[in-house]
């Protein structure tokens, strides 16, 4: 018996066995199941078990290999349902846990010792296990349903590339021939043929898995995402303001600042009258001409109303919109490939975002949330999540989802929103609320929060704009000052 452990196995052995009696004698210890005791004399007896679970199991069914669907989901099931697969075949019941024994060869040498007394089939022979089929009216499934187990196999072809999925299948090609499980492999060869084009996809089950099959592939966790921004605009209608500018001038006043904050937000810092002289008077200096044509070449695209007005009809249209805009405004840079679909994984500080092959499936599957919105507003600010999470461009993807995002609310005749240098930390954490953590609360104050003071600042004239937004502190830095709005709102 170790000292520290609350678990004590029955024994044959005098010294022990005595123990046990005086413990169980002077009422220190108590019997939970045959041959398990424990000192712990509070917690149910489920608790125990479940706490002290592989412990337990490595003192009742020592080499025992923790196999099927528990060497592959790695924890219990739902009901506490463990399988071990050992030298005879058995259903042992303990409080809080069912011990399904399966007969079967014991640990081989790419099986891993675990917890001791117990192995872990390799993942190779979780595989093999799991496409295994259950016994019609067996008492639960030892293999978890085929859909989990494409959806599995394409997430290490997402997250690790075809290589990782290669190699796993060549070593479940070994294992099949040690574990006699020659069919099991076959039909793993035809789910992994499948998704890397080679075999026919007509036997998948999971949509994922089609999906990758049919050259479609997209990124699940990021659906989840859409999936819960999409609910909350569904629940929480956004503010909207109807757009009353009508003259050239205050059109071009508005669309100016649109582009000034989106390109200082990034990076790309002028000093108003700077960004002015470019982009009225096409004024570029020797020092940084690429930086002066992302801020121009961004308002031209953000002051083309006709342009701006395009909604897309489906997902290939909303592809031929990014494509078509972010090459307007990245056109001076053609080291990052405007308009074309990135190369490599990007990313931003924890934030990996989704990988070039899956860019294209992903927005075409947020695409089927977007359409369902109704209210302008509700579209913009899922669009600029959209194209943000999926960041489909080596560069300028803020850019383009800020564009696209007021696109939207131009083509509903309402005012569009900036978003101000003060802004950007209120702007950066609510969208890393919603990426890192699924949380849109925060996502949907900022839109808001951005609609009303755009609609309160006076466009009218160029410098009735820049008062107002001196007055909200827009041009202030993050730690400097906090974004207000002004008390006199547009004339």
């Amino acid at each position: 018996m170790t000292p520290l452990s609350e678990i004590i196995f029955g024994t044959s052995a005098n010294k022990e066995a005595k123990r046990l009696r005086r413990l169980l004698r002077g009422g220190k210890a108590r019997k939970i199941a045959p041959r398990l005791y424990t000192t712990n004399l509070s917690d149910p007896p489920a608790k125990v078990v479940q706490d002290n679970l592989y412990e337990i199991l490595g003192g009742l069914f020592p080499k025992a290999t923790l196999s099927h669907r528990t060497a592959l989901e790695g924890k219990p099931t739902a009901k506490w349902e463990i399988f071990l697969t050992t030298s005879y075949a058995r259903t042992v019941r303990l409080p809080g846990l069912t011990v399904r024994l399966l007969k079967g060869p014991p640990a081989g040498a790419a099986d891993k010792p675990f917890m001791g007394a117990l192995f872990i089939a390799s993942q190779p022979r979780a595989f093999l296990e799991n496409i295994q089929r259950t016994r019609s009216g067996a008492a639960a499934s030892k293999a978890v349903p085929r859909k989990e187990l494409e959806e599995r196999l394409e997430r290490i072809l997402r997250l690790r590339g075809e290589k990782a999925l290669n190699g796993l299948r060549d070593d479940a090609r070994r294992a099949a021939k040690d574990l006699r499980l020659t069919k099991e492999f076959t039909a793993l060869d035809k789910i992994i043929g499948a998704m890397l084009k080679t075999e026919p996809a007509s036997g998948l089950k999971s949509s994922l898995a089609k999906a990758r099959a049919a050259g479609e592939a997209f990124d699940p966790e990021r659906l989840r995402l859409f999936e819960a921004l999409f609910s909350a605009l569904r629940k929480t209608p956004l503010r909207e303001t109807a757009e009353t500018l009508v003259r050239s001038e205050s059109l071009r006043t508005l669309a100016f600042f649109e582009a000034y904050f989106s390109n200082y937000i990034e990076g790309t810092r002028f000093e108003v009258d700077e960004a002015r002289e470019i982009i009225f008077e096409g004024k570029i200096p020797s020092a940084r001409p690429e930086d002066a044509h992302d801020v121009l070449g961004t308002y031209r695209v953000v002051s083309n109303l006709s342009e701006l007005r395009k909604l897309p009809r489906d997902a290939d249209k909303l592809w031929a919109l990014l494509s078509t805009r972010h090459e307007a405004i990245l056109n001076a840079r053609p080291d990052t490939r405007p308009g074309e679909l990135k190369a490599e994984i990007n990313r931003a500080g924890d934030t990996v975002f989704v990988a070039p092959e899956l860019v294209r499936g992903t927005l075409a599957k947020g695409f089927e949330f977007y359409k369902v919105l109704d209210a302008p507003s509700a579209k913009a600010a899922f669009m600029m999540f959209l194209i943000s999470e999926v960041h489909p461009f080596n560069d300028g993807n803020g850019r383009i989802a800020r564009v696209m995002m007021n696109a939207e609310l131009v083509a509903g005749g309402l005012r569009r929103l900036i978003i101000p240098t003060v802004f950007r930390d209120d702007y950066m954490g609510a969208l890393r609320a919603l990426s890192r953590r699924g949380e849109p609360a925060a996502y949907l104050r900022m839109i808001d929060q951005a609609q009303l003071f755009s609609a309160s600042i006076d466009f009218s004239d160029f410098a009735s704009a820049r008062r107002g937004l001196d007055e909200a502190n827009a041009f202030k830095d993050p730690g400097e000052a906090r974004l207000v709005v002004p008390k006199s709102g547009p004339a």
